[in-house]
């Protein structure tokens, strides 16, 4: 038997030499199985993918001119991605890329061009085809110098030039050919350079992902990706336990994180950025157009009771409309406090002795789900009735940029800058249903002044008073309510090695690259 074994080995390694197989090979066979808290994905189009489903598998298809460092948010860290090296002017408005030579489009689109850079960033930076528009307001011109060569000339300067070309939302380049091609399909069907190619979506089941073997680092250690739609905490809990998924979409939840570190094998990753939510109150539709009525939300909101609920390791209390850690973040802002008695005397002086009803449309996505009826019971001592119309998250995101929830709930994470989430969630020309819309769904313009005169200054102590001064501005006005900032968190197997120590993601889940493993 043990001439036979030894045959059959025999056999089988000169099959493998044959065609050049070897260990490397061997583990591309291998697929990574993981699970996510969603129905279906929304937009695979990376300038459309602005929920966490979709920005978590859009990060493994595509690359940036530069990028984080894989496991880390700081932006001090940024480094070459497309780009092999870039240079900029003294004054610093104009900035030159030069990209790496042979990076290859998935699907056999082709090599990455300077035309392709240039189409990816117009688009990124046009309402139309992008949901992150505003970001590219201060680019004057981009161009071709030559095939592989970018120049972009800025109007004014900006706080985070390279922070708007990283792998993370517009700043992803995609392929001028395969979206000329494709239409209205690529949203479905993209196409990128990045370490993994989509293969396929199946409706409210998953997205499958094949490994690019052409790419520019070098082909991905592991073979496939099956991103699977898994709604359910309990269904995707167990399927992990059962060890029918390798990594998970996890709770913010400490009971969830202190359960899941006792299941055999597991390592539970909590890492930045914090998502900060904020309940964004419409100040131009009834009832919110009453300041009166937007004071009692506040004083209605227990934050502290709020980051009990979700757990001390996961979470922190909101201290204002800008993130804490953020370039820019004050605290100096008169937030309201947690007061029931004032929110209800409030009330009474707008006309509601008797308490208010509020509709508001929400999503089905457990984690948010879960602290919005939270926050229900809170309102609800304070007199206030809230009306949850719960919907699937990509209808959620199509409704409230319809304008059609006058309080909507947003939990997100931005570059670490405070002009992007000001710029972004209350500037005037941000504003939903507009052609410059991105996710203002207050309707606040308050503080543009104070917003744009930062942008543009040179002098950091200016900028930095001018970002606390619209922080100001925008707590007093109430243009919506910080709760907490959350986390994130994801379970995954021990044998799974990302490649590098996971501290932070702007992708808002662990970046799977070429250098990842399943040992």
């Amino acid at each position: 038997m043990r001439g036979i074994r030894a045959a059959l080995l025999g056999s089988a390694l000169a099959v493998a030499s044959a065609i050049g197989l070897n260990g490397a090979a061997f583990a591309q066979g291998q697929t990574l199985r993981v699970g996510m808290a969603a129905q279906d994905v929304g937009r695979l189009d990376p300038h459309f993918a602005v929920s966490t489903i979709d920005r978590v598998v859009v990060a493994w298809m595509f690359n940036g001119l530069v990028r984080f460092k894989p496991g880390s948010i700081n932006p001090a860290e940024i480094e070459p991605d497309l780009a092999e090296r870039w240079e900029s002017s003294a004054d610093g408005k104009t900035w030159t890329f030069h990209l790496r030579r042979g990076v290859q489009f998935h699907g056999g689109f082709g090599e990455l061009t300077a035309e392709d850079v240039v189409f990816s960033l117009r688009k990124a930076g046009t309402a139309a085809t992008s949901a992150f528009a505003a970001d590219y307001r201060a680019i004057e011109s981009i161009e071709a110098v030559d095939s592989h060569t970018v120049r972009i000339v800025l109007r004014e300067n900006i706080p985070s030039m390279l922070g708007i070309l990283t792998n993370y939302s517009g700043g992803y380049i995609v392929s001028k050919r395969a979206v000329e091609q494709r239409g209205d399909t690529f949203v479905r069907n993209p196409v990128g350079t990045g370490p993994f190619a989509l293969d396929r979506v199946t409706p409210n089941q998953s997205a499958e992902l094949v490994a690019h073997a052409q790419y520019f680092r070098g082909a991905p250690q592991i073979g496939r990706i099956s991103y699977r739609f898994i709604p359910s905490d309990a269904s995707r809990d167990l399927a992990f336990q059962n060890r029918e998924l390798d990594l998970n979409y996890g709770r913010a939840d400490q009971t969830w994180v202190n359960r899941t570190r006792a299941v055999p094998n597991t390592v539970v990753d909590v890492f930045e950025p914090g998502e900060l939510a904020i309940i964004n109150l419409n100040t131009q539709q009834p009832p919110f157009n009453d300041i009166r009525i937007r004071q009692a939300m506040a004083h209605a909101v227990n934050r502290a009771e709020l980051v009990r609920f979700r757990g001390q390791d996961v979470s922190r209390e909101g201290q204002s409309l800008v993130p804490r850690g953020y370039l820019g973040f004050s605290a100096d802002n008169g937030l309201l406090p947690a007061d029931p008695a004032r929110a209800r005397a409030l009330l009474a002086e707008a006309g509601h002795p008797n308490g208010i009803t509020i509709r508001a449309i929400h999503t089905q996505l457990p984690e948010m789900l879960n602290m919005m009826q939270v926050v229900q019971q809170q309102l609800r001592r304070a007199g206030i009735t809230l009306d949850l119309q719960v919907v699937e998250h990509a209808t959620f995101h199509q409704q409230i940029r319809q304008d059609l929830s006058p309080m909507v709930y947003y939990s997100a994470a931005r570059f670490p800058v405070a002009d992007i989430y000001l710029t972004q969630f209350f500037h005037g020309r941000s504003r939903v249903r507009t052609p410059t819309a991105v996710t203002n769904f207050s309707h606040c313009d308050q503080a543009d002044s104070q917003i744009d005169a930062a942008r543009v200054s040179t002098d950091p102590e200016e900028q930095k008073r001018l970002w606390a001064e619209a922080q100001r501005i925008l707590v007093q006005n109430v243009c919506g309510v910080p709760l907490i900032e959350t986390l994130l968190v994801f379970a995954r197997r021990d044998n799974l090695d990302y490649g590098y120590e996971l501290k932070g993601s702007m992708s808002l889940g662990p970046l799977i690259t070429e250098a990842s493993r399943l040992r």
